[in-house]
């Protein structure tokens, strides 16, 4: 029972491009902290947050994924979803993400209201939306993007921090009130 009530750390990023630099230190910290891991469950950083998390030594929690759903058929997941890293994936039935990712139909506000605390990596529109839906529904946010990694209309509301030991330090305090 002790693992249900862990705290829920959603990390968003692009669907494509892996930013393994960013990916594999953010994941190892949060399995370091002894938290649930939750992601869309697809590709690039998703997967590469999600592999780094399960291969870390000793932790507590497991890697959820929140997987879309086909455009075609909503009973059937989006191809390529859920990645080999997600050991609970938590199929749904919308499809929309990317520019879409604020719409009702979209998982991103499951991935967001699922959380504790967000943690945004180098990503697109789909990240973009995600991190709109952190700050409408009050969700502690912040973003690991390096000197030349970006969000796309990222909000100035949300803090950029330049190192690992920040998200670190950001997730400590954050979850301590969980």
């Amino acid at each position: 029972m002790e693992m249900l009530r862990l705290p829920v750390v959603c990390v968003v990023g692009s669907g494509s491009d892996s930013h393994e630099e960013f990916a594999q230190e953010v994941g190892g910290v949060i399995a370091s902290l002894g938290v649930h891991l939750l992601t869309g469950g697809g590709g690039g950083v998703m997967a590469s947050v999600s592999k780094a998390f399960v291969q870390a030594g000793d932790r507590k929690g497991i890697s959820i994924g929140v997987i879309p759903s086909s455009r075609h058929d909503r009973a059937l997941p989006k191809s390529k979803y859920p990645n080999k890293w997600v050991e609970l994936p938590i199929y749904t039935h919308l499809p929309l993400s990317g520019t879409g990712g604020t719409q009702t139909e979209s998982r991103n506000h499951i991935n967001v209201l699922s959380s504790n605390a967000v943690v945004a990596l180098p990503g697109g529109a789909g990240t973009a939306s995600e991190c709109a839906l952190a700050l409408e529904y009050g969700r502690p946010i912040v973003a690991y993007l390096g000197p030349t990694a970006s969000i796309p209309t990222l909000d100035s509301r949300i803090r950029v921090v330049p190192s690992i030991a920040d998200v670190e330090e950001f997730l400590k305090q954050v979850l301590s009130v969980c």
